[in-house]
């Protein structure tokens, strides 16, 4: 009876001490899942980031001018023209 109590007791200690260190794992921050799917006019987005390299898919993050943060593919044409025009903007 004592055997059981012991190891129920391991287990239950096992299990949270296992929940704590999942939990302050350290990763990516940002990440991407889905893109946003329409086209923004470059007027409106004041700079950019991208996403970590630990993400699942590579993504970009387009700031707007009131603070909005949008997640778009890095590798579309019209990104691609945006980040150029931000990047001009900032020499």
């Amino acid at each position: 009876m004592r055997t059981t109590h012991i190891l129920l007791l391991c287990i239950l200690g096992n299990a949270l001490i296992a929940s704590v260190i999942c939990n302050s794992g350290i990763g990516p921050d940002d990440c991407c899942f889905t893109p946003y799917p329409r086209r923004l006019n470059k007027k409106l987005i004041s700079s950019y980031y991208f996403t970590d390299h630990r993400c699942p898919m590579a993504g970009a993050i387009l700031i707007t001018k009131n603070g909005r943060h949008i997640c778009v593919d890095p590798g579309l044409p019209w990104v691609v023209n945006i980040m150029k025009s931000v990047d001009q903007s900032t020499f």
